[in-house]
């Protein structure tokens, strides 16, 4: 990414940042609310809640539009990321390089903790959008979002994962693991910000398709790093795959095919935006950011 797209990046997630410390306050029961804020605001890269901010600026809207969904896209995620750390779940100590959230609050409140964000994330979507955005619009946005976030989205890509461990499955199987457990969340990300500017569907259907090849390369390009990576660099627990017996794409195609795949569907993901007159750098600047890390990782 060059360094205006890094500036323009680094700007929305600092307003980001700030719209998600203000979101839950801490009341009664203290517990719960300071196990949701302890994950929320554990730091990361904030991509698709940036991705859904640029996408809205990119067709029209104004940051104070899209930024309620933003939040709420970004609880959601922190939902799947909590529940997906339980020993029940992948079983992991670590996240953003933070003991995770059932390692400080316990299992028990850890799960509630995502149960309680992935409810409050649409009340918010309701609460905070500004009057102006018609109604029709927030109900679409809410069906995207529950979409992501079920048994449409990814739910059933964690059931499959979980199912698919200790087995040889098909490369089908794994597309699907890919498609609903990652690249649904970037497909929100996107689509939420379209929907919000009023994108016409020709746009909307390009956002989504490149949504779609870059989720799949962010997948390919994590399971890369978990074979070749360290905690200190990832922010958790390297190896977690081979140990659990899963099915990814090194493990199924071999690291040099699974590289060639992840600058595959870079490319692809480009060309999208450069075919429809999509100008973004930060959008261009996140597949390249990509694309880099796999020719320097290994």
């Amino acid at each position: 990414m060059n360094e205006a797209a890094k500036n323009k990046y680094n700007q929305i997630k600092n307003i980001l940042e700030e719209n998600l410390d203000k979101s839950i306050e801490v009341i009664y029961p203290e517990s719960i609310y300071e196990s949701m804020r302890y994950s929320l605001l554990a730091g990361g890269k904030r991509l698709r809640g940036v991705m859904a901010i640029e996408t809205a600026l990119i067709f029209g809207a104004k940051p104070e539009e899209i930024l309620p969904a933003a939040c709420a896209i970004e609880m959601l995620h922190c939902q799947s990321l909590i529940h997906d750390d339980l020993p029940c779940m992948d079983n992991d100590d670590f996240r953003r390089g933070k003991p995770s959230n059932h390692k400080v609050f316990g299992e028990s409140t850890a799960t509630l903790a995502g149960d309680a964000l992935l409810s409050y994330a649409p009340k918010f979507i309701i609460d905070k959008t500004p009057k102006n955005i018609n109604s029709d619009i927030i109900l679409n946005l809410l069906r995207e979002f529950f979409i992501a976030a079920g048994v449409d989205g990814i739910i059933s890509g964690q059931i499959v994962d979980i199912d698919s461990e200790k087995k040889k499955i098909s490369k089908e199987t794994l597309n699907y693991i890919y498609e609903y457990k990652t690249a649904k969340l970037f497909k929100l990300a996107v689509r939420a910000g379209a929907i919000i500017a009023k994108a016409d569907n020709e746009k909307l259907v390009a956002v989504t398709n490149f949504a779609q090849n870059y989720g799949h390369a962010f997948q390919i390009y994590d399971d890369i790093l978990d074979v070749t990576s360290t905690l200190e660099i990832l922010g958790k627990t390297p190896g977690k795959d081979i140990a659990a017996e899963k099915s990814t794409y090194v493990s199924m195609y071999g690291l040099e095919e699974a590289k060639q795949k992840v600058l595959f569907l870079c490319r692809e993901a480009y060309d999208i935006l450069n075919s429809n007159n999509i100008n973004s750098e930060i959008l261009k600047g996140i597949v390249s950011d990509i694309s880099e890390g796999i020719k320097k990782c290994c």
